[in-house]
């Protein structure tokens, strides 16, 4: 469930199982497979700012042919990682929604000229100084992608910054906007027509963040264990 873009995709990825010996993760192999085989239905989810960009898919005695294994039997594990780790740098752009939409620097220039309280200005520049920490770091990470190291726990370190940074943005937006919020033709500072919307949509969007690419515990999880080394969470 939650594929990206099943409906419109020419191939997919398949995690299989391969094997049952040894630690669960060993026994996994990676597949990539035609999304128009034979016995794959894909059914669409959309979400509440109205799009279509998830779906679920569901395999029926789907045969796929050996040769669409990548990389060796039971190395898919492994590979899951490269391939997660790579999709969290992608997703690193300035923008708030994993790397598009409006971004810190877009509030700010909104609010030039505008009339804010001392709250309001110190959560503003707050918000720019996280972006701006982020663009660093992005830019950190995406060398070392360059230089053709691959996408390590670092790549968890942005994604949970950003998430959290993504809904920071949205929600001083909505703040901005104040009563006006209620309205949806109405984005911050009384902006109105499709600005205002980009906004509204983002807003809504946002709170997809935290939970999409790997949740925000995930990134948590992992940054714990593999950036700070500390003990592994208890298996139940």
């Amino acid at each position: 469930v939650w594929t990206s873009y099943a409906h419109i995709a020419s191939w997919g990825i398949l995690l299989a199982r391969t094997s049952d010996e040894g630690a669960p993760q060993n026994g996994i192999s990676y597949f990539i497979c035609p999304m128009k085989t034979p016995g794959i239905d894909i059914r669409p989810i959309v979400d509440m700012t109205g799009d279509h960009a998830f779906n679920e898919v569901f395999f029926d005695e789907v045969r796929i042919p050996a040769d669409h294994l990548i990389g060796d039997v039971n190395e898919g594990w492994r590979l899951a990682k490269v391939t997660l780790g790579n999709e969290r740098v992608s997703l690193s752009g300035e923008g708030a929604l994993w790397g598009r939409g409006p971004s810190a620097n877009d509030l700010v220039n909104l609010a030039k000229g505008e009339s804010l309280t001392a709250l309001q200005r110190e959560s503003l520049v707050k918000c720019w100084s996280h972006g701006e920490i982020l663009r660093l770091l992005r830019i950190r990470t995406l060398s070392a992608v360059l230089a053709g190291r691959e996408p390590g726990p670092e790549a968890s370190v942005r994604k949970a910054l950003a998430d959290d940074h993504g809904q920071e943005i949205m929600g001083l937006a909505v703040e901005f906007a104040g009563v006006g919020a209620m309205d949806s033709s109405v984005g911050p500072f009384g902006l109105t027509g499709s600005e205002a919307q980009t906004w509204r949509h983002g807003f809504l969007y946002a709170q997809a963040l935290t939970i999409g690419g790997g949740t925000s515990v995930v990134q948590r999880n992992i940054i714990a264990e593999r950036v700070l080394q500390l003990p592994k969470e208890l298996s139940v």
